[in-house]
């Protein structure tokens, strides 16, 4: 009997302990299994917060590097924006800067289609409206993006600019000196590159001057390399735009300069300068040289077929145009066929183009003073919420919000008045870009994904107003 029991308690303890073992192991096998499944993993990685982080690192780093992915991935978002809008897990965010701004842009794309049915040629254009849904998407846009917190999201455009600065001269570097070509980047337009390039070196520098990222040496150093690559990409009006934006982000930011030695800052400039000169300095030459020969064509042999020739020419086709329609213009596809028939009756070239070489004039043509005023008042709406900002606020996120829509309006402007304004896939996802992401930042306001909870934005980051 009392070796019975004592064989059943020696038994009873192991059996007992095995089965707690079994179902110990079994759960921690559960546990891992649930750890190492890739689509639990996926969800992690794929929440709101993430996604949008993602997607701003693209949009920021693309245009000068990538080209045409900055217009996919915009685009992309906005119609993934009305589908999470219409699924009511996102809701729009509504403040008075961005429905002025929205104001202005479909003012712009409705003077476009009203040119379009007042010279009958809807059918015609239908197709070339079709880039206007990068416009149409801007409040759609602006909604979804403003669920990640302001300081991510500022960091996130600083960083991923200080990225697209060095890869944009990387590519400079080896379309120059091995492909014997003006730098193109990824955008395969040496204006259009360095157009977009001027953005992300003065985001940089606004980085490096507004504090809200504390490796200044390097942001300085990626608007150094920034400004290397458009100088190489050879665009005369950007070198124009490079120190003017440069000049206002300095003002802006000046009380930063305060206890700093002027001294040594302009030692340090002009050396810079000095650097940038010497590298660039055939580029800048031949360029120069370039601008004097076209202009000696012009004036002592009325050729029109170089660069120079071929912008006044346009521009004299546009004039007569604009004067013919000067309310509601010709609509877009009579404007292009108006362009490429005169310059082969008046000027005997023989060439096709998609605009006038002046955002402002092509406006004109194509949707009369409706159509340019519209334009205008874009940057008008999107300079007075920046300055607006800038008077009334001192937080260095919001600062550097207002900072982004001016250089955005300064370089689109500059590079506008002998190229193209809008009307370009990068630029005008680019511009997009910079107007909600900077309207944002200045003045609008975070919310959550689904009206529930805090905010979506990175782990570590408070929210903020």
């Amino acid at each position: 009997m009392g070796s019975g029991n004592g064989q059943g308690a020696a038994n009873g303890v192991p059996r007992a302990s095995h089965r707690l073992t079994s179902r110990t192991r079994a759960q921690t096998w559960k546990l891992r299994s649930k750890h190492l499944n890739p689509l639990t993993t996926l969800r992690r990685h794929l929440t709101p917060a993430q996604i949008n982080i993602y997607f701003s690192i693209v949009c920021f780093f693309s245009p000068p590097v990538l080209g045409s992915l900055v217009s996919i991935a915009f685009n992309s978002g906005g119609v993934w924006s009305v589908i999470l809008l219409a699924a009511k897990r996102r809701r729009f965010n509504i403040d008075r800067p961005m429905l002025a701004l929205t104001a202005a842009i479909y003012a712009y794309c409705g003077a476009l289609f009203i040119a379009s049915v007042v010279n009958g040629r809807l059918s015609a254009d239908l197709r070339l409206f079709l880039p206007l849904i990068t416009f149409l998407f801007f409040p759609i846009s602006y909604s979804t993006w403003s669920i990640t917190g302001k300081t991510t999201l500022a960091r996130i455009a600083i960083l991923a600019s200080a990225a697209a600065c060095f890869g944009a001269l990387a590519l400079a570097i080896v379309q120059y000196h091995w492909l014997a070509t003006r730098a193109e980047g990824g955008a395969g337009n040496a204006i259009v590159f360095a157009t977009v390039t001027c953005l992300a070196v003065m985001l940089c520098l606004a980085g490096a001057l507004s504090g809200i990222e504390k490796r200044w040496k390097l942001l300085v150093l990626a608007a150094v390399a920034g400004t290397m690559a458009i100088v190489y990409s050879g665009s005369r009006m950007i070198w124009v735009a490079v120190p003017i934006a440069g000049i206002v982000v300095l003002l802006i930011n000046r009380r930063r300069f305060a206890g700093a030695s002027m001294a040594r800052l302009a030692v340090i400039s002009g050396a810079v300068a000095l650097v940038i000169g010497a590298v660039g300095f055939h580029v800048i030459l031949d360029r120069a040289d370039f601008l004097v020969s076209d202009w000696d064509a012009l004036n002592a042999n009325g050729d029109h077929s170089t660069a120079l020739g071929l912008r006044v020419a346009m521009w004299e086709i546009g004039v007569k145009a604009f004067r013919e329609m000067p309310i509601f213009g010709h609509g877009i596809s009579a404007s292009r066929a108006l362009m490429k028939q005169g310059l082969q009756d008046q000027f005997g070239v023989q060439v096709t183009l998609s605009h006038f070489h002046n955002g402002f004039l092509t406006a004109l043509v194509e949707a009369g003073l409706l159509g340019a005023l519209a334009l205008a008042s874009i940057f008008v709406v999107a300079a007075w919420n920046a300055t607006r900002t800038l008077r009334i606020s001192a937080d260095p996120v919001e600062r550097f919000g207002a900072t982004m829509i001016l250089v955005a309006v300064i370089t689109y402007l500059i590079a506008g008045l002998t190229g193209i304004l809008i009307g370009h896939d990068i630029l005008d996802a680019t511009l997009m870009v910079f107007l909600i992401s900077g309207t944002y930042l200045a003045s609008g306001q975070t919310v959550a994904p689904t009206g529930k909870g805090g905010p979506a934005m990175a782990p570590g980051v408070t929210p903020q107003p």
